[in-house]
């Protein structure tokens, strides 16, 4: 028996084969090399950043780090990575023997026994044992499935890589919110700068009614002056209206990602304050960077999983062994329980091949087989939106410098038109509609500044996140195996 249970410990602690494929990560369909900016030399492939490199408003930091701590979002996919590192927990354990202890006491009434047969042990026939006897046992049972062929090791390794790609979408949330955050305050700063501008324009055209008024008045402007210098102040203050909703709402959505109410000191002042103060991420020349982006990582981890759960598929067509072990002790009297006369054991291999099972294991394969083309095409799909979004965000880089300098130089030659324009309107050198469009022409002009700055600002988000930011990773093995290992919500 020694010898038997030796032989079936040496083949269950034999390193079982695994009937998954070998995974090969498919090659990217993409272009080699990312979109040129034009905006200087290109950078050497980037070791990830921290937003505090990036973002360099310490009011918009804090509100980051704020995030961080309270984002809803970012607590659900903490959450969710929690449960997905328990799951592998929960079939890591199948590779292990199942071990559970039980103790009984059973007390029977023989004393009404008759003995029916030529054996009694119990009574003899027609006279009573002496009433009640009580049986003390306790029990220890093993049982373990010998993973031969790599079934449950299969399942093991597409729960670790599904834990894996949770961890990649966690970190990919985070992401979001930390550009989530910078895009809300940008937006939140030129909302400002531009409710600004609205102020200043009702003003000037508060002021031009007054004097055009008086100059209709004194007989010397028409009422058609008056009522063109009125338009010009009614759209002002109907833009202010509007602009002062939009702060609020704006200061709304930074709350939402914030998780926590907002102090009036963090709020931003104007775009002006708030664009000079977002730096450049270098952008690399292989594209093989977009490999290390969060949702890359996670469609990959994915694809892992579906291709572990083809071998868990295959290994279902052969035999499952199984070693069950008991060993216990029974006594009639608790005292001597624990002897060794009381002892008993067993040990039980079974073997179980499925023969006929309707298709089932059939199908089976089929299904996961099909998920692991579908989680290819899903991990494509990853590595060109990754692709596309890096493009976009780098070719209005490339553009976004030229706008903001002529933004510029058509905000300064407006004003410096407005001013003339007063000045020859107040001499009676022109008719006040030249002043009206010079006023309609700064008014605009303006505008268009504090949003072209909004869009370079977003333009730099938007660069840092579809680099993955300081949320790049690696799927490479060992990566992979230390992140198993190691890796706890940060």
């Amino acid at each position: 028996m020694r010898r038997r249970l030796t032989s079936i410990l040496l083949l269950a602690t034999t390193s079982a084969c695994t009937l998954a494929p070998d995974y090969k990560r498919p090659v990217a369909a993409i272009p080699a090399a990312l979109p040129d900016p034009g905006i200087g030399a290109q950078a050497e492939r980037p070791a990830a950043l921290s937003y505090r490199d990036i973002f360099r408003d310490e009011k918009l930091v804090a509100l980051i780090d704020q995030a961080l701590a309270n984002n809803q979002n970012l607590k659900a996919a903490y959450a969710n990575t929690r449960a997905a590192r328990a799951q592998v927990t929960v079939a890591r354990s199948a590779l292990f023997p199942q071990i559970d202890v039980s103790a009984d006491v059973t007390k029977a009434d023989s004393s009404n026994e008759i003995q029916v047969g030529g054996n009694a042990s119990v009574a003899t026939r027609g006279r009573s044992t002496g009433g009640p006897i009580a049986t003390f046992r306790t029990d220890a049972q093993a049982s373990w499935e010998i993973d031969l062929f790599g079934r449950v090791q299969s399942l093991s390794d597409a729960a670790l890589n599904e834990y894996l790609a949770t961890e990649a979408a966690r970190r990919g949330v985070r992401l979001s919110v930390v550009a989530g955050v910078a895009n809300a305050y940008a937006t939140l700063a030129a909302d400002r700068s531009l409710l600004k501008v609205a102020k200043e324009t009702s003003a000037a055209a508060a002021k031009s009614v007054e004097l055009t008024r008086s100059l209709l008045e004194g007989g010397v402007a028409p009422r058609t002056d008056l009522r063109q210098a009125e338009t010009i102040l009614a759209q002002a203050q109907s833009d202010q209206a509007n602009l002062e909703t939009l702060i609020e709402q704006d200061r709304n959505a930074l709350q939402l990602l914030v998780g926590a109410p907002i102090a009036d000191s963090l709020l931003p002042a104007s775009i002006e304050a708030v664009e000079p103060r977002i730096g450049e991420v270098p952008a690399g020349i292989d594209s093989s960077i977009l490999l290390r982006r969060p949702d890359v990582v996670q469609a990959e981890y994915g694809l892992r999983a579906a291709n572990a759960r083809i071998g868990a598929a295959r290994a279902a067509f052969l035999p499952r062994i199984a070693l069950t072990a008991l060993t216990g002790f029974a006594s009639t009297t608790l005292s001597d329980l624990f002897v060794r006369g009381a002892r008993t054991w067993s040990v039980a291999p079974s073997a179980t091949l499925p023969i006929f099972t309707g298709g089932a294991n059939v199908g089976n394969l089929k299904v996961n087989n099909a998920q692991r083309d579908q989680a290819v095409a899903q991990y494509q799909t990853a590595i060109q939106t990754a692709f596309r979004d890096v493009s976009n965000a780098l070719a209005r880089r490339a553009t976004i410098d030229e706008q903001l300098a002529a933004s510029s130089k058509l905000d300064a030659a407006a004003k410096d038109s407005l001013f003339l324009a007063d000045a020859r309107y107040r001499n009676g050198i022109d008719a006040y509609l030249t002043l009206l469009d010079a006023q309609r022409t700064a008014y605009a002009a303006a505008r268009t500044l504090a949003q072209t700055r909004l869009l370079k600002a977003q333009n730099l988000v938007a660069i840092y996140q579809s680099l993955g930011g300081d949320e790049l990773i690696d799927a490479t093995p060992g990566q992979r195996n230390q992140l198993a290992l190691t890796r706890t919500a940060d």
